[in-house]
């Protein structure tokens, strides 16, 4: 798994059992590491939307090969058998109302690298038929952790899946590390270590006004979010000729609050009673502190690290899993497409 905050190449080594009707899976967690880019990737990942077209073949190739090198490293690391590779990729493009979604770590280099089968390019059957392609963890919530009313990613991007009348719904709430480690940067470091940055900083109510009326949050489901619309709508509101500490401290302080409330209307209006919460945000004790607030009537769950740090990894697991057997792994009452779908390419031999 490779998010869009550009922390790292996630990489879990799963064990997945399921009853014959594929109600219920069951999963053990043998062996997980996070790969840090290096430098170099981070800027060519981060720096690839306005690239040539040339450039842009050429990166997903190569990264498909560093990828491949990553989960043979990690192989050698963590002995075991493995039956194929499930690689989400990174994301470059996802704009779904033009049915276009990229996702790039070409998986046939991968496949070339490790010798096993490879299951990527989840998203793009679902936004052909019409779907947003996001989010695709919801099938991972309600067959690994349907024992909870609801949970949330706090990733690039919070989002929250839930059940209504049998039915999964999940959608983007808001930016959230996305948003915090930009801010974080200005303040030269990576991230904002447990909030702390933002606690002390100072809330502005006219920034925060500004956040809650962006067109996004009135928009009907299902929806979903990509770093264009970050790019273009957020970080447009928080770039200022004023980078000092206690601006960028604000500017932090006023965006958790952002998520915050975002996330509390998100579980008022789905009234939800217990959420697992997990994604880097969940270490971020401050904000887990002010969603707490916005979210009195329901019980906020932080599970262990290995839960949080890895959850998209182990789910992504079970997507490539599903579509090995043909199972649908894509959920239209999630992503708005004209029906469940089993997505995924599959390279190498089965």
């Amino acid at each position: 798994m490779s998010g869009t905050s550009l922390d790292g190449l996630d990489i879990a080594y799963c064990l997945l059992r399921c009853d014959e009707e594929f109600r219920y899976v069951d999963f053990e967690l043998l062996a997980a590491e996070t790969i840090p880019y290096p430098d170099s990737w981070t800027k060519r990942l981060a720096g690839l939307v306005d690239a040539s077209a040339y450039e842009y073949a050429l990166t997903d190739v190569e990264l498909g090969h560093y990828m491949g090198r990553c989960v043979r490293d990690f192989r050698q690391r963590h002995e075991g058998a493995v039956d194929a590779i499930a690689s989400h990729g990174h994301t470059i493009f996802h704009q779904p109302h033009l049915r276009l979604t990229t996702q790039i770590g070409d998986g046939n280099a991968i496949a070339a690298e490790t010798g096993l089968p490879v299951v990527y390019n989840f998203r793009q059957l679902d936004v052909a038929l019409g779907g947003q392609g996001a989010p695709l963890v919801p099938i991972g919530d309600k067959l690994l952790f349907g024992q909870y009313d609801g949970c949330l990613n706090l990733g690039g991007f919070s989002n929250i899946s839930y059940e209504i009348e049998k039915q999964r719904i999940a959608y983007d709430v808001s930016p959230c590390n996305m948003a915090l480690n930009y801010l974080a940067n200005l303040n030269h470091v990576v991230f904002d270590i447990d909030g702390m940055m933002a606690r002390q900083g100072k809330l502005n109510d006219t920034l925060l006004q500004r956040f809650n009326s962006l067109d996004y949050y009135g928009k009907p489901l299902p929806k979903s979010l990509g770093k264009e619309w970050f790019d273009s709508k957020f970080r447009s509101l928080l770039d200022t000729n004023d980078d000092s500490t206690e601006t960028v401290n604000s500017h932090l302080r006023t965006v958790v609050e952002h998520i915050a409330q975002q996330v509390g209307l998100a579980v008022k209006n789905a009234d939800l009673h217990s959420l697992l919460v997990t994604g880097g945000g969940a270490k971020n004790g401050f904000l887990i502190e002010r969603i707490k607030v916005y979210s009195t009537q329901c019980e906020i769950v932080v599970p262990k690290s290995e839960i949080i740090d890895y959850k998209e990894a182990i789910i992504f697991a079970l997507l490539g899993f599903l579509r090995l057997y043909g199972k649908a792994n894509c959920l239209r009452s999630v992503t708005g497409a004209s029906t469940d779908n089993c997505g995924g390419c599959i390279a190498g031999l089965v």
